[in-house]
């Protein structure tokens, strides 16, 4: 049933366009260019993405992770390896990521290949975390069935005194993720509902660049 409530919810917009000429032919330079934008606006976790994955049988899940790096070979978050996002990857590696700035009016779609990163750079991730943050990569058995809160609490506990005085060594179970790019949507929204829509699709090795309807 419609909520009139919600029905009614109106934003007027008024950012300039986003066109075929100005943006970069590279689009990970774009890309590069309105993070930077969202963190020039101090945005609340400027980082912070919606991924996407789906069993073998097509059975799709999402949840909301940080995106800890990007370059030209796509986008990296790091996770549990035995948590639910992580073997439905294993099983089937496509993905897709949402990164949504209604601050600055602007989100971006990118689709493709998940593959793991390499242990050096889970390591080098791993150990530039807050020790407690280490702590809890090995307390959490991600997306496992808890008898409750105190459980989870008193596997960090135990923990702490183990490691007490101790370095904290990368779990075997815990590491990064990369979602190499073969496309990526640009929106930006636009007045009367007529939002502006790029997008950068692979092919072979160059990016052909299309404008969408809205």
């Amino acid at each position: 049933m419609l909520d009139p409530t919600i029905a009614k919810l109106r934003i007027k917009y008024a950012r300039a366009a986003l066109t075929e000429a100005k943006v970069a032919r590279d689009p990970l330079r774009q890309f590069r260019s309105w993070f930077d934008d969202v963190v020039r606006a101090e945005l609340p976790e400027a980082n912070a993405m919606a991924l996407a994955t789906a069993s073998p049988e097509g059975i799709p899940s999402v949840r909301m992770v940080l995106l800890k790096g990007f370059d030209d070979r796509g986008f990296v978050f790091f996770t549990n390896y035995e948590s639910r996002k992580a073997g439905e990857i294993e099983r089937n590696p496509r993905g897709a990521l949402l990164f949504y700035w209604p601050g600055i009016e602007r989100q971006v779609r990118v689709e493709g290949m998940l593959a793991r990163v390499t242990e050096e750079e889970s390591r080098e991730y791993f150990f530039s975390r807050p020790r407690e943050s280490r702590l809890g990569a090995w307390a959490s058995r991600q997306s496992s069935v808890l008898d409750g809160r105190e459980a989870l609490e008193a596997a960090y506990e135990r923990l702490r005194r183990e490691y007490e005085g101790k370095d904290i060594p990368l779990p075997p179970f815990w590491g990064g993720y990369r979602l190499s790019p073969s496309s990526l949507e640009f929106w930006q929204r636009r007045p009367n509902r007529l939002h502006d829509r790029i997008r950068y699709r692979r092919s072979r090795k160059t990016w052909i660049i299309e404008r969408l309807s809205p």
